[in-house]
């Protein structure tokens, strides 16, 4: 099955932008899309602005006294009569309902109607003020909130960049195999795939989740499923740091104690404590691991189930740069 991801037009080499011009990402339009079926999508073409056209950026104003920070809207920059909050707002709405199988969305950032992080918001005079979502991505962000969402430009660090494509493919998976008709079996068996991935980003998720999935007769599987999906895709939301990243690592090879000599456990203790400095890549202590992993242990084995050895294709790189 393919893996859709939504994606900012502009971001994709289409010149949709309010001067007729484009943004294309090679990232995305060239390396992502060969493992991603990419939406286009642009709200502002959407709700018929056109090309070119005046651009448009946030302010905010008082509107009345119980509101004390005011409302954000999306306006004309030469003239703040002209609204375009709730037509950005409805095209979310209607774009959600068709991305319910999206897996992701990367937005393009900045933009008053598509940034996801730190949009420029201006007073009503004119006067730069603070920062927030556009609009039409915070309202995606509030209807479709377990979806993976980042910025494009916030791809470029790379631990970023890993952790936005983890979610998008873990988020797929449980898509998949579970959220169309949740059992008790699916769930657990999703857990144990992703135990360690977890782990890796956030051990009090890591607990609260192996708590969750411990009595699964409290109450309705579909109820513990929706408090599974939407504690574990916080908790993936959480950046895995080097330290975390060799405690798992330092975890994982704790299982094959009894099939590693002295020197093998030697060797990949020494490459994990020099992942944990800065010294080399995850890959590379990685790599051992997983080489030790496939030599000792059968396909089915619990090792060989879990998602933090392969979350994502090899061909990406990611792991190479973390």
């Amino acid at each position: 099955m393919e893996i859709e991801v939504a994606v900012s037009a502009c971001l994709l080499g289409q010149e949709v932008r309010f001067n007729g011009s484009h943004k294309r990402s090679n990232y995305i339009d060239a390396v992502l899309r060969d493992h991603f079926k990419l939406k286009p999508l642009c709200p502002e073409m959407g709700i018929g602005m056109g090309v070119p056209r005046k651009p448009i950026h946030l302010i905010t104003r008082q509107l009345h006294a119980d509101e004390p920070n005011g409302t954000i809207d999306a306006v004309y920059s030469h003239d703040h009569s002209v609204e375009f909050t709730q037509p950005l707002k409805d095209y979310a709405g209607v774009q959600a309902a068709q991305l319910q199988n999206c897996s992701g969305y990367i937005f393009m950032q900045k933009s008053p109607s598509c940034g996801f992080h730190r949009v420029k918001v201006y007073h009503d005079n004119g006067n730069p003020l603070e920062a927030a979502q556009g609009i039409y991505a915070a309202e995606i962000d509030r209807l479709l909130p377990l979806m993976p969402k980042e910025d494009a430009g916030r791809l470029n660090d790379p631990w970023i960049r890993e952790n936005f494509i983890t979610r998008v493919f873990a988020y797929h998976d449980w898509q998949s195999n579970v959220a169309i008709e949740p059992t008790a079996k699916k769930l657990l068996d999703f857990h144990v795939r992703y135990k360690y991935m977890v782990m890796a980003h956030h051990i009090p998720s890591y607990k609260s989740l192996g708590q969750l999935v411990s009595n699964l007769k409290v109450q309705p599987i579909e109820d513990i499923a929706k408090q599974y999906i939407n504690d574990f895709m916080e908790g993936l939301k959480h950046i895995a740091t080097r330290k975390k990243h060799s405690n798992v690592l330092q975890h994982l090879q704790g299982y094959l104690k009894k099939d590693l000599t002295s020197d093998d456990k030697a060797e990949l203790w020494h490459l994990i404590q020099q992942y944990q400095k800065g010294n080399v890549p995850l890959s590379v202590p990685f790599t051992l691991l997983f080489h030790h992993i496939k030599t000792h242990t059968q396909d089915d084995h619990y090792l060989r189930l879990q998602k933090y050895l392969n979350p994502h294709p090899f061909e990406l790189g990611l792991r190479n740069a973390i």
